[in-house]
């Protein structure tokens, strides 16, 4: 069983050259400026806003003892 391309496409080169007095240095710098030309960087990841955190969806054991109830209120 053969894979057949999907894409006509895929079959095409992606660089012709035209000329017939082209060195293979030439070529080489076409080649290696085509692809440092790349596409768009990725975008940087955004941050998760920290009320989303996961962090915080998980609560502490309630203080017991003296003062339980104020602790139980302060930060953490």
């Amino acid at each position: 069983m053969t894979e057949e391309p999907t894409n006509p496409q895929a079959d095409r080169p992606l660089l012709k050259v035209v000329s017939p007095n082209a060195t293979p240095e030439e070529v080489a710098a076409l080649v290696a400026v085509l692809a440092s030309l790349g596409g768009e960087p990725a975008p940087a990841p955004r941050r998760t806003p920290e009320w989303r955190a996961n962090h915080r969806k998980v609560r502490r054991p309630h203080a017991h003892g003296p003062g339980g109830w104020r602790s139980s209120g302060l930060p953490r």
